[in-house]
C-alpha cells in the first residue's frame, strides 16, 4: 500500500518512499515504491519485515551472512547476460541503491545489502523486485 499525497500544485501525485504493513502487497507494489536515503539502525528491517518480503521474491534468498538478499540468474548466453547485467545498472543508478554482481559468461549473480543500516531496508526489497520485473516474472 502507497501514500499518495497530491498537493493542488504538483502536476503528478508524490508517493512517499516507504510502505505501510500490508500482508497482501504485491510484487508489482514492491517495484512501484521509490528508493530513499537510509541510514542507521531505525531504518533496518525486523526479521518479520524481511520474511513478508522474501516470500514475494521468487528464488531470492537470505544471504548466510543474514545481511543481504541474493539471486543466481542464469541465460542462454554472454549477450543476454550484458543484456540482463547493463538494465540492473540502470535500475540501480536510478535508484542510487547499487548490488554486488558476480558475472559469468551465461550467470549472473546479485547480491543486494544497505550498508549504512548494517543490514537490509526496504531498498534492497524494492530493487530486487525491479529485477523481477524487468525479467516480466511475478
Amino acid at each position: 500500500m502507497f501514500i499518495v499525497i497530491a498537493p493542488w500544485r504538483l502536476r503528478q501525485p508524490l508517493i512517499l518512499g516507504f510502505l505501510l504493513k500490508d500482508p497482501d502487497m504485491t510484487l508489482d507494489e514492491l517495484a512501484r515504491s521509490r528508493c530513499r536515503p537510509r541510514k542507521g539502525a531505525q531504518d533496518a528491517l525486523a526479521a518479520a519485515d524481511i520474511q513478508q518480503h522474501l516470500h514475494l521474491l521468487p528464488g531470492w534468498q537470505l544471504a548466510s551472512s543474514r545481511q543481504g538478499i541474493e539471486k543466481e540468474f542464469r541465460f542462454d548466453d554472454f549477450h543476454r547476460t550484458m543484456a540482463f547485467i547493463n538494465a540492473v545498472a540502470w535500475i540501480a543508478h536510478a535508484a542510487d541503491h547499487h548490488p554486488d554482481m558476480r558475472i559469468g559468461y551465461s550467470s549472473c549473480h546479485l547480491h543486494f545489502s544497505t550498508h549504512d543500516v548494517g543490514g537490509l531496508s526496504l531498498n534492497d526489497f524494492i530493487c530486487a523486485a525491479r529485477v523481477e520485473a524487468l525479467l516480466g516474472r511475478d
